[in-house]
C-alpha cells in the first residue's frame, strides 16, 4: 500500500516564525484580558478569534501574524538554520481558535468569567512558546500523533 498518495506534502516553515506569531499572539491577548468587558476587547477577541481561524483552516502560511514575518521581518534576518513541519503550529491555531471561540460565546451570552478563563489559558500558551520556544498545541499535536499511530491489536 502506498502512502505517497495518502498524504498531502509537508509544508515547512521557518522555525523563527512561531515564536514571532506566538510574541505577536501575546501581545494581543494580554491586551484582550484588560479590555475584555469593553467594546475594544470584545473587537480585539474577535480579530484574534479569525486570526486563530485562518491559521487553522487556511495554514500556517495564510495566517496574518505569519504573512507579517515572512514579508516584513524574515528578510531582515539571516537565512533560516532550521525549518519544521507546519502541521503542528496548524493544529495550535486550531486550539487557539478553540479557546478565543469559546471565550467569543462565553462573552456573548454574559459568562464573563468562563471567558477570562478561556483567554487567559490562551494567553499562557501563547507566552509559553514566545518566551521559551514551548508551544504546547504543538506538543498536544505530537502526543496525538503518537496515539493514534499505535496499531491496534485483535
Amino acid at each position: 500500500m502506498s502512502q505517497s498518495t495518502a498524504h498531502a506534502p509537508r509544508v515547512e516553515i521557518d522555525v523563527r516564525g512561531p515564536r514571532f506569531v506566538a510574541t505577536v499572539t501575546t501581545v494581543v491577548l494580554a491586551a484582550i484580558l484588560l479590555t475584555l468587558e469593553s467594546p475594544v476587547g470584545a473587537i480585539l477577541l474577535s480579530l484574534q478569534a479569525l486570526v486563530f481561524a485562518i491559521g487553522a483552516f487556511a495554514g500556517v502560511k495564510a495566517q496574518p501574524y505569519s504573512v507579517v514575518f515572512r514579508t516584513v521581518v524574515q528578510p531582515r534576518l539571516a537565512p533560516p538554520a532550521e525549518f519544521e513541519d507546519a502541521a503542528p503550529p496548524r493544529f495550535a491555531f486550531l486550539v487557539g481558535f478553540i479557546f478565543t471561540g469559546g471565550a467569543l460565546i462565553a462573552l456573548a451570552t454574559g459568562v464573563t468569567v468562563l471567558a477570562y478563563v478561556l483567554v487567559a489559558m490562551a494567553l499562557a500558551a501563547a507566552f509559553l512558546n514566545a518566551a521559551f520556544g514551548f508551544c504546547l498545541g504543538c506538543e498536544m499535536y505530537l502526543i496525538g500523533r503518537r496515539i493514534f499511530a499505535r496499531p491496534v491489536s485483535a
